[in-house]
């Protein structure tokens, strides 16, 4: 399993905690630490077991307000971040 510690930007949210499969493929679980709590375990529940690929998807480029980002935009970038680690 490949996990990591994310500080994302420009949010409410303080810290991404992401879990992968050993491939670096699949999220295994994801908690966010700060942040709209229920919409954060929300995101959480539905993104265990996904495949990163279709998470990002989704949610890559998604916006909180005036906000050019929002933390589902930042889980993105910490499943960037944790693939890459997988990878090397």
């Amino acid at each position: 399993m490949v996990e990591i510690d994310f500080t994302p930007r420009g949010v409410c949210s303080k810290r991404i905690h992401v879990a992968l499969d050993d491939s670096g493929e699949t999220v295994e679980q994801v908690s966010f630490t700060g942040g709209c709590n229920g919409n954060l375990k929300a995101i959480s529940k539905l993104v265990a077991g996904k495949p990163v690929d279709e998470i990002r998807d989704i949610l890559r480029g998604n916006t909180c307000g005036p906000r050019r980002t929002s933390c589902a935009d930042q889980l993105c970038c910490a499943l960037d971040a944790a693939q890459e680690q997988a990878r090397a």
